[in-house]
């Protein structure tokens, strides 16, 4: 799996929230807060994103629409992977450790965490 760009991802979390197949100027207009793109700007990245293997692309009349083929779960599972493996060598200590130095957990968090622990081991 090719990693995303902060461009790549805002496009696929629009995509991702839509559960649907979705048209390139649903998707301009969705970015439009956060992005001054031209819709040529943004048919770059749903090519890029086809290519990749995160999206496909159906004609329906003038119009493409865009559907992820890999679910915002299993992405986000990949991408921790990778993190734990080639940033942390695999020490899970190590990645909570930065986690919590970075935003302290609520106890709510924390005690959905330890549920979490429990169910899964």
């Amino acid at each position: 799996m090719k990693n995303l760009g902060a461009a790549e991802l805002e496009i696929m979390q629009i995509i991702w929230k839509a559960r649907e197949p979705v048209a390139s100027t649903y998707i301009l207009s969705k970015l439009g807060v956060h992005r001054k793109w031209k819709l040529s700007t943004l048919m770059t990245s749903l090519n890029r994103l086809v290519k990749k293997g995160y999206l496909s692309m159906e004609k329906e009349g003038t119009a493409n629409r865009y559907q992820a083929v890999i679910s915002e779960k299993d992405y986000k599972e990949e991408v921790s992977k990778s993190l734990l493996e080639n940033v942390y060598e695999g020490s899970f200590e190590d990645l909570v450790s930065s986690l919590v130095h970075v935003r302290k957990p609520k106890k709510e968090e924390l005690q959905e965490i330890l549920d979490m622990l429990k169910k899964e081991l």
